[in-house]
């Protein structure tokens, strides 16, 4: 079946848009994202160093940590609001897809990562919350930090275990 063209598209677009909620639930959430990164810059600050927030199109909102350990072997982890599935997920990133694809391979065996096929964007894309309260901050915040600490340390182990 052949896809919609552009201009067969725009009236559902225009749809979406024209009450206003689509912008506003998408700022809500790109400013959960942003506070997120604040408090990360400032909990994790001696163990990582943590970057701007980035924008996928419409369908990722996400920022990075890096530390010593990660930046010598070219990799980087990422919070990531993903808008399609409205949850957060961290995922393990190459420098480069030279980096992703050797990782990928490397860590085949591992729970996380898809054996059929890399994804486009990382290495691979675990789970961190998927069913976040958006009323709450707090406690998404609590909970967001506290499976952070909890992946992040199984990542690292994993990845000291493949080497």
């Amino acid at each position: 079946m052949p896809s919609k063209s552009l201009n067969e598209r725009i009236p559902a677009y225009r749809n979406a848009l024209s009450s206003g909620e689509l912008q506003k639930t998408h700022e809500g959430l790109v400013g959960i994202v942003q506070n997120l990164r604040t408090e990360f810059s400032k909990k994790y600050k001696s163990e990582f160093s943590v970057a701007n927030v980035l924008h996928g199109y419409i369908d990722f909102t996400y920022f990075y940590l890096q530390n010593d350990y990660l930046k010598k072997k070219k990799l980087k982890l990422a919070i990531v609001f993903n808008h399609k599935n409205a949850n957060f997920e961290l995922w393990l990133l190459g420098q480069t897809k030279d980096v992703q694809i050797f990782y990928w391979i490397k860590l085949k065996e591992v729970k996380w990562v898809k054996k059929e096929a890399m994804p486009e964007y990382s290495i691979f894309e675990a789970p961190l919350l998927l069913a976040p309260d958006f009323d709450n901050s707090k406690k998404l915040s609590e909970s967001i930090h506290s499976q952070f600490t909890a992946l992040s340390h199984e990542i690292f182990n994993t990845l000291e275990a493949y080497e």
